[in-house]
């Protein structure tokens, strides 16, 4: 009996285990089944974990932390693999590989930051010029061994109009005041410090007097190549700029050399709020009409002759010729970021298509991204590189997927009017997808985003490259051969794409504007996004929700009620209406830019805080009571620079809850909450603050040790 009664608890026992093995053995087959039904697609995802690394090794402001996380990363990636996990070792590694590439990209920049503003002789050789609006210049300027203000060797000089037009290898020498890269405007905004320390960029100022050239270019090769290139950018610049006057001249520059600074600034706010940004930028469609139009040209030429065609390989021939093209062109217009992942994709294309292989698939894309990454990690902060990569991954997904394999179908007996509806389905398809891919983007870098962009390059694509890039084409071909026939042409046909976007971003409701995205919640959108486009089958829909958790954090985040810019000059409070309100009677455009974008506002419709209820002005200060909620708040902003007697000033102190000012205050201005003057906001940065919850976020937070930080003295 005593048998049976243990054996039957072992059936017993063994009947309540069975089904919980069953559960966990389906769920691992469940697993392991989609897994192997997705193998294609997981080598997408090692560059995406490249790119996480690099942003986590933004996120941290502090080094310690980062070096937790690469040591966190190499120890889970050698778990993983010893377990056989290989999955998460790759994922892992790649992870740890973009911290690391931060690492080596800084150590490899390091240079100096200038610490203080300060006047100083200047003497130095021009590297690069950029013309800008209204005839000024600015220049990159490498000093001189004996004239470097604190050791900073390459800075930014801004020259104001009526400067004569320099050239760069000129040796100069001017009087200017410099001070460090500007920090962010606002707490998350973009930060100048940041771009210009890794563009090498120790100080940024403004000539104060007359340039002297001291010395012109030196000639031949003794110059060397990127001299010489810098000068060939200029003198092309000049001379289209010359041919074509007004913004289609400076548009057409822009096409040809990459220098947007000649665009006047309402020429390229209509660019963007049309959705049409991206083609001053040279990237994608600039290279792919460049590379396509010079291998058909070389193609045909060599057909020519019969003897090259029966004897040398004229397809491949004319394509490499048309990649070498591309490269030139990119050295020309400075290899920026996006004209470089342009000439890289079209370089993997061109590869594949001597080798029989297609043309272009979401790998070829993955392998340009981790190129571009692994040299130059900062460029995934940069919205071009998000921009452009967004749209190609979202086209491509769109086509490798049931519906676009039918769009791009063609049959043999396909009727004219069916075929045309078809290709006008999938332009259409095509606009959306890429319109949807850089919506989020636009929001979260620039606060706007242009609603009929899809519209617009309907248009505008087509136009640019058929019509706008063969006449530059031809324009610079004549110009060769000393034939300028062509610039009226080329002039008429840019003309023709800015008339587009002024009447597009004048259309009602043409602009979407927010206030400022999170981090975190563009971070879940981009995932979800991701998700969205690298994975294949149904489960690749479960990335809306990531999508649209993003857009939820986004929205339940509101925009800060009062601001500070770093030196506390400006205070700018977001009035019940959301319009911008600034103690100052005038706020520089690019700062009021700025914390327009982060409060949700249009700049357009910014006033002086002495014009609202509420508040009152003078010269020396303004007071303000905001509503929150149930609660007033007072709000005071010192705007003089005089010393104003104590007892008039303490009693306004004592019953303000905010006190802003750019010059330190006394101990015994003691207001009810926060005191923001010189010396704390040396040490704070830019300065948000939400009323309703008493919080405040401050720039240094983010800013933590980096190495583009300035010293404060």
């Amino acid at each position: 009996m005593a048998g049976r009664g243990q054996d039957k608890g072992v059936a017993v026992g063994s009947r309540s285990l069975a089904p919980k093995q069953t559960a966990a053995q389906a769920w691992q087959a469940a697993w392991l089944g989609w897994l192997d039904a997705q193998r294609a697609q997981l080598p997408l995802w090692l560059p995406v974990m490249l790119a996480a690394g690099i942003a986590l090794w933004f996120a941290l402001p502090w080094a310690p932390w980062r070096q937790a996380a690469m040591l966190a990363a190499t120890a889970l990636a050698g778990g993983a693999a010893l377990a056989r996990w290989r999955l998460l070792a790759a994922s892992a590694l790649m992870l740890a590989l973009g911290l690391a590439a931060v690492e080596l990209r800084v150590a490899m920049n390091a240079h100096a930051v200038l610490a203080q503003r300060q006047f100083t002789q200047l003497h130095g050789t021009v590297a690069a010029v950029e013309p800008l609006p209204f005839g000024a210049q600015r220049l990159i300027i490498v000093a001189d061994a004996g004239h470097r203000p604190d050791g900073v060797e390459r800075l930014r000089l801004r020259l104001p109009a009526g400067q004569p037009a320099l050239l760069p290898g000129s040796r100069i020498a001017v009087r200017a005041l410099l001070s460090p890269p500007a920090a962010a405007a606002v707490p998350g905004g973009y930060d100048v410090a940041r771009r210009a320390w890794f563009d090498g960029i120790g100080a940024s100022g403004v000539a104060l007097g007359p340039v002297a050239v001291t010395a012109m270019p030196a000639a031949g090769l003794a110059s060397g190549l990127a001299s010489g290139l810098a000068g060939l950018r200029s003198a092309i610049q000049a001379r289209i700029t010359a041919a074509v006057p007004g913004e289609a001249g400076a548009v057409a520059a822009a096409f040809v050399t990459g220098q947007q600074g000649a665009i006047p600034p309402a020429t390229a706010q209509a660019m963007r709020d049309a959705g049409l940004a991206h083609l001053l930028s040279i990237s994608g469609l600039h290279i792919a009409v460049v590379v396509g139009t010079m291998a058909w040209l070389l193609r045909r030429t060599l057909a020519l002759s019969p003897w090259l065609a029966l004897r040398v390989p004229v397809p491949t021939l004319a394509l490499a010729g048309g990649a070498l093209a591309g490269l030139a062109y990119t050295l020309l217009a400075g290899a920026q970021v996006p004209t470089v992942r342009a000439v890289t994709v079209a370089g993997i294309v061109v590869l594949g298509m001597m080798l029989g292989r297609q043309a272009l698939s979401l790998r070829l894309v993955a392998a340009a991204a981790a190129a571009i990454l692994l040299v130059r990690p900062e460029a995934l902060l940069g919205a071009s590189f998000q921009m452009s990569f967004a749209a190609v991954i979202g086209i491509i997904a769109l086509y490798e997927s049931p519906l676009g394999r039918w769009l791009g179908a063609s049959q043999e007996d396909e009727a004219w009017w069916h075929w045309l509806a078809r290709h006008g389905a999938a332009l259409l398809a095509t606009g959306l997808v890429a319109e949807a891919a850089l919506a989020g983007i636009g929001l979260y870098h620039f606060g706007r985003s242009g609603l009929y962009g899809v519209l617009a390059n309907l248009l505008a694509i087509p136009w640019t490259s058929l019509v706008a890039m063969p006449a530059l084409m031809l324009a610079l071909l004549g110009e060769a051969v000393g034939i300028g026939w062509g610039w009226p042409l080329a002039g008429w046909a840019l003309q023709r794409l800015i008339d587009l976007a002024d009447v597009t971003a004048a259309m009602p409701g043409a602009v979407i504007v927010t206030g400022a995205v999170p981090g975190p919640a563009f971070a879940v959108a981009a995932a979800g996004g991701l998700w969205l486009a690298l994975w294949r089958g149904g489960s690749r829909w479960l990335g809306l929700a990531g999508v649209a958790a993003g857009v939820a954090l986004a929205l339940a985040s509101p925009p800060p009620d009062v601001l500070i810019n770093a030196d506390g000059r400006q205070l700018a409070v977001r009035l019940a209406d959301g319009r911008l309100a600034h103690a100052r009677g005038r706020m520089g455009d690019w700062l009021l830019d700025n914390m327009a974008e982060a409060m949700g506002s249009d700049p357009a419709d910014a006033l002086w805080l002495g014009q609202v209820a509420g508040a009152r002005c003078s010269e020396d200060a303004c007071v303000a009571d905001i509503l929150r909620g149930s609660r007033r708040w007072r709000l005071l902003a010192i705007t003089s620079r005089y010393l104003l007697p104590r007892s008039n000033m303490e009693p306004v102190c004592r019953a303000a809850d905010v006190v802003v000012a750019d010059r330190r205050l006394p101990a015994w201005c003691r207001p009810r909450w926060l005191k923001l003057d010189r010396t704390s906001l040396a040490q704070t940065g830019a300065v948000a603050i939400w009323l309703d919850g008493r919080r405040v976020a401050v720039a240094a937070d983010a800013a933590g040790d980096r190495p583009w930080r300035p010293i404060r003295r």
